[in-house]
């Protein structure tokens, strides 16, 4: 018994070579887009409509999680967070594969979480396939503002990355991470110190 051939969204999800042109991953897109579009145009009145909103657009969403607008993600039910997540104003987040994110965990302004990238081969590339690698981030992680977390990328528990890093690789637990490419600068004890 011969397997289906797999749909783009499941090679793309499966870190495969993959048509972002198809029609089912573009319509997957333009419901994101409406869906922060109009996330986007709420007021902070409007706290249950803004609920509704992400439960409708996130993968999972926890208990007590802001997102701050403006917000844009590629297609947002690739998007796992945890509860008490915190994203600031005018972050991003390329979901085009799946992106987790633990409990308290906070991104500062303008953090852009890349799960999408291009083959170097440019003949690859002009036939219009793309590639996305998984990103995960621990529980209680903070991200400082502008910074830039690239496919494929784990960041552990309890870690903290500092603004304006360039993560392209794993960064472990318990440990002040900063720079571009983001490395360890300092181990924390069990306290955070």
């Amino acid at each position: 018994m011969s397997e289906l051939p797999k749909t783009e969204k499941e090679k793309m999800l499966a870190g495969e070579l993959y048509f972002a042109a198809d029609p089912e991953l573009v319509g997957l897109r333009k419901n994101a887009a409406r869906l922060t579009r109009l996330y986007n145009a709420t007021t902070e009145e409007e706290g249950d409509l803004r609920s509704r909103l992400l439960q409708e657009l996130f993968g999972t969403l926890g208990e007590k999680a802001t997102i701050e607008p403006p917000f844009r993600c590629d297609y947002g039910l690739n998007i796992h967070s945890g509860d008490r997540f915190y994203l600031n104003y005018n972050c991003i987040i390329l979901d085009c594969c799946e992106v987790r994110i633990g409990n308290d965990v906070m991104l500062g302004p303008n953090v852009q979480l890349y799960t999408a990238y291009h083959p170097t081969d440019p003949q690859i590339r002009l036939m219009g396939l793309e590639l996305a690698a998984p990103i995960e981030i621990g529980d209680n992680v903070w991200i400082g503002g502008g910074t830039i977390v690239c496919p494929g990328v784990t960041i552990g528990e309890h870690t903290a990355i500092g603004a304006g890093s360039v993560v392209t690789k794993n960064i472990p637990a318990n440990v002040v991470a900063v720079g571009n490419p983001c490395r360890v600068i300092r181990e924390l004890d069990s306290e955070g110190n």
